[in-house]
């Protein structure tokens, strides 16, 4: 099963999320990463939402995000043309190996966010992927706590989600 990210562009307004969260619950459909943020329209949030399945499980999960009201767009994003983001924070015990761990931090391209006597707290963001192998590197170091974020993701060039929105408004929309 292959890994999903959908794009769903939303009205701002309280409740939406668990709305949407709450179809996924209610279907039985399992969200492996979820992000949201408001637009550069405050009047729209978009909901970044990873799922794992084959073709005919997504269009389905579309579906269903499409049937709810304060929906605007639903967009599957295709994966190999898209960008597609994750932070995560790692904080790491730093004793006499503390530059041991800055080289690695720099290799990826991590920021050093704080530092104490015997911690330091790094910043990352790419792909999960390189997430993780950063996150696999620290462990013999004594990883102390991690915390990362949903995926964010855009399709490269000028498409966008708006192009996306079909509704008219006075289409019934259903639970």
């Amino acid at each position: 099963m292959q890994p999903s990210v959908l794009s769903v562009l939303v009205h701002n307004q309280p409740g939406v999320l668990v709305r949407v969260a709450g179809m996924f619950s209610r279907r039985g459909f399992n969200i492996d990463s979820l992000t949201v943020g408001v637009t550069q329209d405050p009047e729209f949030s978009r909901i970044t939402v990873t799922v794992c399945g084959n073709q005919a499980f997504i269009d389905q999960v579309k579906k269903q995000i499409e049937k709810l009201v304060e929906v605007v767009a639903v967009q599957i994003l295709p994966l190999n043309h898209s960008v597609v983001r994750g932070l995560a924070l790692l904080k790491v015990k730093a004793d006499d190996n503390r530059s041991e761990i800055l080289k690695i931090a720099e290799v990826f391209r991590a920021n050093v966010v704080d530092i104490s006597g015997s911690t330091v707290t790094l910043e990352v963001t790419g792909e999960e992927s390189k997430l993780n192998a950063l996150t696999e590197l620290l462990i013999p170091y004594g990883l102390l706590e991690t915390i990362q974020t949903g995926l964010v993701a855009l399709e490269r060039g000028e498409n966008t989600i708006y192009q996306y929105e079909e509704r008219e408004n006075d289409e019934q929309n259903v639970l």
